[in-house]
């Protein structure tokens, strides 16, 4: 029966080692994601700007509208959440440096 356990202090490392592998990963995958909710923003500013009147009235009565506006303020919101997240992982980064020193 061969039950093979690591020493506490090699566990702790590896433990400390995948927080800051998953930490990394998500803030990637949020980065990424900002940046497409960014360009797409841009994108939609400047097709609003080449519509005439009658267009831009018309689609900002559709429930699209409505959900990407709803969207628009969930993502505000969101953003203190996102800094807090920052702030953590970037603690968390630090602290694996300096562990792996």
């Amino acid at each position: 029966m061969s039950n093979q356990m690591l020493p506490a202090s090699d566990a702790g490392s590896q433990a400390g080692s995948l927080a800051y592998e998953q930490a990394r990963l998500a803030y990637n995958i949020i980065g990424v994601l900002l940046e497409h909710t960014r360009v797409t923003s841009d994108l939609i500013a400047l097709m609003a700007q080449v519509i005439d009147e009658d267009t831009t009235k018309a689609l900002t009565a559709t429930p699209y509208w409505t959900a990407y506006l709803d969207s628009r303020r969930v993502m505000e919101r969101t953003r203190t959440d996102i800094e807090k997240f920052a702030e953590v992982w970037t603690k968390l980064a630090q602290e694996n440096n300096l562990s792996s020193a």
